[in-house]
């Protein structure tokens, strides 16, 4: 079971070594991690997407919300946040497969980044299994490349970290 953990926390040098080495010595594998810094400088939220029960979630929190560094934790329900993840993909292209590579990203809704006489880039921004999705669709033109950000999330409504 995936569970998505939202930390808030003081945007210093080692604060995420200190996080993350949480996760290692527990024998955790991080699925994804964002951070990025919030409307206030001093701040950085950090995302992490976790494959684990809710006990060992739970004690990692506790011992998360004993760091000196750490302003708040909270672990989201997959019902109550809103998570995106952004990929660029790129694919080999020709004349003859440009118009279906546009169809695709148009019902997808992804933007075309960039274009060559060899290739296009692509960019969306959605949820991950949608991101599947997309990657499954454009397989048949051969992708070249890759990259794909992390989930972030936020928790819906008026409620906040």
């Amino acid at each position: 079971m995936k569970k998505t953990i939202s930390v808030l926390v003081e945007n210093q040098a080692g604060v995420l070594n200190r996080i993350t080495s949480l996760f290692s010595r527990r024998a955790f594998n991080i699925d994804s991690l964002a951070v990025g810094v919030t409307d206030d400088p001093t701040l950085s939220r950090i995302t992490i997407i976790v494959d684990s029960g809710n006990s060992v979630v739970e004690q990692v929190e506790k011992q998360l919300n004993k760091m000196v560094e750490v302003i708040k934790v909270r672990t989201l329900d997959e019902s109550t946040y809103i998570g995106r993840e952004l990929m660029i993909l790129k694919v080999a292209a020709t004349m003859k497969t440009r118009a279906d590579i546009m169809t695709i990203c148009n019902i997808c809704g992804a933007k075309v980044s960039d274009i060559s006489t060899t290739s296009m880039t692509m960019e969306l921004a959605d949820t991950p299994d949608r991101l599947n999705t997309f990657q499954d669709m454009m397989r048949p033109f051969h992708i070249l490349e890759v990259v794909r950000t992390g989930v972030i999330a936020l928790q819906k409504g008026g409620g906040k970290i």
